[in-house]
Parts: C-alpha cells; structure tokens; sequence
C-alpha cells in the first residue's frame, strides 16, 4: 500500500466520522454563535467580543480535531488493524505521519469554518494576519497531535472519548480559550507552562496587532513538542512488543 492511498484511506474514513463533525466542527460553532452572536458589540480586554472569541474558539476545535486521531489508533489496536499493518510494507513512520497529515486536515477545516464564522459576526482581518494566525495554530498544535497519538497507545476506545473530553476542556479552560484568565500572579505563571495558553495566544498576538509571540512560548511549545515525542516512542515500542 503507497502513502497516498494509505493517507487517502485515512482522509475520507475521518471526514466520515460523525463525532469529529459534532465535537470539533459544530460544537465550537454553536458556542461561538450563541456567545458571540448575541452579543456581537459587546467589548472584552478593549477588542470586539466576535473576534476575542473566535480566537479562542478556533484554538480549541483545532485542538480537539488533532487529539481524536488517537480515537482512531486505539480502534485501530483493538480491531487488530495495527497488527496487518505490521506485515505489510507500509512503514512506521509513514502510518504515523498519514494520522498527522489527516489531523492536521481536520484542524484546517475546523480553523477555516471558524474563520468564515468570525467574518459573518463582523471580524475583519487583512490577509497577512490570516496567514501568520493559521501557521502559528499549526506549530501551536504540534503538542496535542502527539498528546493525540500517546493517548491512542495508552488508553482503550471505550475510555479514550471521555479522557480526550476532558483533557481538551481542561486545557481550553487554562487557556482562556472561552474566555478572560483570573489575573492572579501564580496561576497566570502556571497556565504559561501550559501549550493550550500559548496556542490560543498564538492567534490573539497576530489579531489584536501584537506581533509575533515572546521566546516563552516557543519553548513551552518546544518542550512540550520533544517530551511527548519521546513518550509517544516508548509507548508505541511496548505496545507493538506485546503484539
């Protein structure tokens, strides 16, 4: 089996998954619509409501759209579909990057929804801020894909949908992804350690005119990105030896 159609297996099997449609796609949306819609003149940290959100919320459904490629490796393990791939001439490295790429693609949709969402409610961005938010949330999510990919190795289908749930709504909540962080000096200290603060940061720089994001967030990104990576390896080696 070649790359492009194992990669194009993965694509068309995701975009027919309903829960990605409902928990990455339309979940952020109808939180953004009943949050901003209705309140579209309203003013948060001097920057219009609309678009204040909709950074948030493109953060949050990116992330989501990443990490449940995890959803499908632990499918994958239990049906025994890992194990056939093993025997074919399909690599490793490349049955990897096939669930990264279709991540990824997953996360575009979700960011380029969001975006349309954002300019129905009136946000208005010239077209250098687009690019530079859309690749800054792309190495801002390099964390959460290989969170995605450990988190398919450790845990089983039946309890990785609510772990995923509940890791992507603590970290939305210690980004400020849904709204403005407490101002407390240590817990502020605290989210920055977190890749979701720097991941929703990382469109609020670009939109709200700030420049490019400080040298802390590309080493919280950094480290997070090389920790996971390892732990992703010596997972994913134990979990094969044992098949």
């Amino acid at each position: 089996m070649s790359y492009a159609t194992y990669l194009r297996c993965e694509v068309v099997r995701t975009f027919r998954n309903r829960r990605f449609f409902v928990f990455s796609l339309a979940f952020p949306l109808i939180i953004y619509f009943a949050i901003a819609g209705a309140n579209r003149h309203a003013t948060v940290e001097e920057v219009g409501l609309p678009l204040y959100l909709m950074t948030g919320m493109v953060a949050f459904g990116a992330m989501i759209a990443v990490i449940s490629s995890g959803a499908r490796i632990a499918t994958e393990r239990q049906l025994g579909w890992t194990r056939q791939l093993r025997i074919t001439p399909l690599r490793t490295s490349t049955y990897f990057a096939a669930k990264v790429l279709s991540g990824y693609l997953m996360a575009l949709v979700t960011i380029v929804l969001m975006y349309v969402a954002g300019s129905t409610l009136g946000v208005r961005l010239d077209a250098r801020q687009w690019a530079i938010m859309t690749l800054l949330l792309i190495v801002g999510l390099v964390p959460f894909t290989l969170l995605g990919i450990l988190a398919g190795h450790l845990l089983k289908p039946d309890s990785l949908g609510p772990a995923v749930g509940g890791v992507t709504t603590l970290f939305a909540l210690l980004s400020g992804a849904w709204g403005p962080l407490s101002q407390g000096r240590y817990f502020v200290d605290v989210v920055k350690c977190v890749p979701s603060y720097w991941l929703v940061q990382s469109g609020r720089v670009v939109a709200f005119g700030g420049g490019w994001p400080p040298a802390e967030a590309w080493i919280v990104i950094a480290v997070w990105g090389v920790a996971l990576a390892r732990l992703a390896v010596v997972v994913y080696r134990r979990d094969t030896a044992r098949v």
